[in-house]
């Protein structure tokens, strides 16, 4: 009569080994992200903000709208107040873009997108032209490189206050490569410890 209690007990031990490690998968699945960010000596960290898309044409996508949900819960975190669609008189506008590309083995990334989203190149409140090399050395599959983008603009003095880009590569058909897993990702890292350093690249895992 013993036995079957024991093999209930290690079945029982077996299916939390199996858990544990699943839940180590999920934990590592995710890669770091490299993140670079603009800003001045003091960004706002209160009052009503929108989202809106760099692409008007990139509004109803359903990809687009995982990084809405996300960028917004991130910008609710660090103290905005998120206004729905289409509602008047914001005190800021976040101009969210989102790419993805398949970089097959042994394929060069075309020319890095700038971080200001109006598609200009320079410093902070303009662009930049940084990019983040992703090595394919020894990697078979493709990479799907990911890169999100959030500009926060004032619509009273309709300038820049702080800008940031972030991104991240993952194996092709994994979790990680998901665009919903990959934009709440992108946007929690593009969000710590807000508004994070200016001018500089940081690696965050």
């Amino acid at each position: 009569m013993k036995a079957p209690i024991k093999d209930a007990t290690r079945a029982r031990t077996w299916a939390a080994a199996g858990l544990a490690l699943a839940l180590a998968g999920c934990a590592t699945a995710l890669p770091p992200v490299d993140v670079t960010r603009f800003h001045g000596d003091t960004v706002a960290q209160a009052g009503t903000i929108r989202v809106v898309p760099a692409d008007p044409r990139d509004a109803s996508s359903l990809e687009f709208r995982s990084t809405v949900n996300a960028v917004g819960a991130a910008l609710r975190r660090v103290g905005y107040q998120l206004l729905d669609e289409g509602a008047t008189g914001a005190d800021y506008r976040a101009v969210v873009g989102f790419s993805r590309e398949i970089v097959e083995p042994g394929q060069q990334r075309r020319s890095p997108v700038s971080v200001g989203v109006g598609g200009s190149t320079g410093s902070y409140g303009s662009g930049l032209g940084l990019g983040i090399g992703i090595n394919l050395s020894g990697k078979p599959k493709p990479v799907v490189a990911m890169q999100l983008r959030v500009q926060i603009r004032s619509v009273r003095e309709d300038r820049t206050i702080w800008e940031g880009r972030a991104e991240t590569s993952a194996k092709q058909g994994s979790p990680a490569a998901q665009p919903g897993m990959a934009a709440g990702k992108l946007a929690d890292a593009l969000f710590s410890n807000f508004p994070g350093p200016s001018g500089v690249t940081v690696t965050v895992k």
